[in-house]
Parts: structure tokens; sequence; C-alpha cells
């Protein structure tokens, strides 16, 4: 069984690890953190590891660095100097957002590097390892890290697939606007119903149902076909004066609702072409 020593044990990497080692893909080896507080922590989530400083590093098959994306170049040249590092040793990060060519020194020691980016939220590590089959992760690097890396994640009934390094940036965009601003698109939302009087009790009662629904749409029907409302009926006089009004009553608001009728348009034409 090849060994995983983890740089950074967060919420991901307390994850990937304890699955890994609940089901005996890797045997884990030594767990660096900031401080031994949150090593102690990052050991008891896993179930299993050493605590370890790099100043007493030992080799390991595999390296995870779970550091925070502006610490990964400052952790892969840690992991050179400290010398531990061999040749054919696979070394990955977990950013979404950041390509394996930041591993750049450890390839030039003769490792394989690669980025691995499971696509959810990692608020709870227990909860999100117990029920990580069918996570989808995306990959990207050395073919031969990648090979490992597809099949330890296969083994715990993760979905993967294989990205760039060089649209890593505008596939974590898609991410982000799927999760973090459809949050603050609802927040919007929810903001608009109160500047129309509705308290926010009420306002999340009406919200709700509509944009459930909607999302549920858009993923069994299609975006074009769960496209409604006015700018899909043609009604563009209505459109305007609602903007205007929104305008005056939540200019941020407003810009956002202004910003969205652009796409929106473009959306309803491929429905009525789609039609045709």
């Amino acid at each position: 069984m090849k060994t995983l020593s983890i740089i950074g044990a967060g919420r991901v990497g307390q994850t990937l690890a304890r699955v890994w080692h609940q089901q005996a893909v890797f045997r884990i080896g030594q767990v660096i953190n900031r401080s031994p507080a949150s090593t102690a922590h990052a050991l008891a989530v896993i179930g299993a590891g050493t605590a370890a400083s790099w100043s007493d590093l030992q080799p390991a098959d595999i390296w995870m660095l779970s550091v925070a994306d502006d610490q990964i170049s400052q952790a892969v040249a840690q992991l050179v100097t400290s010398a531990v590092l061999r040749p054919g040793d696979v070394v990955f990060h977990c950013s979404g957002a950041k390509a394996s060519l930041l591993l750049a020194p450890a390839a030039q020691a003769g490792a394989l590097t690669a980025s691995v980016h499971p696509v959810r939220s990692f608020a709870d590590p227990v909860q999100v390892a117990a029920d990580f089959a069918g996570t989808i992760c995306s990959l990207e690097g050395d073919a031969q890290a990648l090979i490992l890396i597809e099949a330890a994640l296969q083994a715990v009934a993760a979905q993967t697939v294989r990205i760039e390094a060089e649209h890593k940036l505008v596939y974590h965009a898609a991410a982000v606007m799927a999760s973090n601003y459809l949050v603050t698109l609802m927040d919007t939302v929810l903001a608009t119903y109160q500047a129309a009087g509705i308290p926010l009790e009420m306002a999340q009662a009406m919200a709700a149902p509509l944009a459930r629904l909607s999302l549920e749409n858009v993923f069994s029907l299609g975006a074009e076909r769960a496209l409604t409302g006015p700018i899909a009926r043609g009604d563009m006089a209505l459109v305007q004066q609602q903007a205007t009004a929104l305008t005056q009553a939540l200019p941020a608001a407003g810009a956002l609702y202004q910003a969205l009728i652009a796409p929106t348009q473009a959306l309803a034409a491929r429905r009525t072409h789609s039609e045709k």
C-alpha cells in the first residue's frame, strides 16, 4: 500500500485522507499543519497518520498539498528543500483555480505532479467523507500521476474528469457562479422582495419554490426549455420598466438585473431557434 503524507490538512485534505484511509486505498503517513492543535484535529478526523514538522519529514509515495491557494508555492518549495522528495513520487494540490504548473519545483526534482479538485462543499469533513461516493473530481497534470490518482478516487466511488491546465481558471469560475454567485443572486432576490414591502420570512417562502423548480427544470429539461418570464415572452417593455423601478429602489440590485437582461435574451433566442 502506498503512503500518503499531507501538507496543510484542512477540510479538503482531511476528507480525502479519511476516505482513502477508511477504504484502505493509501496508508496515511505524516501530517504537517500550522499548529500542533490543528494537526491533532486533522489526525483525529482522518483517523490515522502522525504529526510532523518540516525538520522530521520522512519519504512518502504521494504528497497532498491541501493548503490555501496562496500557500502552494511556499509549500512545494519547502517540500523540495526538505530533501525527502524522490524521483517518481506524486505531488498534487487541491486548488480548483490553480493548475499543477505551480508544482514545477517538485517536477524539476523528478516528481510527478497534478491537481485534484473535488466539486463540492466541505463544511463538515466527516459528513462529506461519509457521502463522498459520486463526488465529481477534476484532474490535470502528468499522465502517470493521473493514472494513480484516478484509480484512488474511483476506488472510493468518486467520478473523475480530466481538464487541461490552461482551462483551470475558467473551469473554477463556473464553479464559483454555480455556488457562490447563486447565493449572492438569491440574497439579492430576498432584498428585492423586502424592498417591495414583503417581510423576510414571507420573501423566503415565495422565492424558495421558484428557485428550486427553476433549478430542477434546468437540469431535467435544459436551460432553453426551463426559461420562463417576460423575456421568454418577448415583453421587453415590462423588463425595462422593472429595471428602472428596481434601480431606483435598490441600485445594486438594479445593476444586477440589467446585467442579466442580455444573456437572458440570448438564451430566449436559442429557445426560439430550437423550436423552429
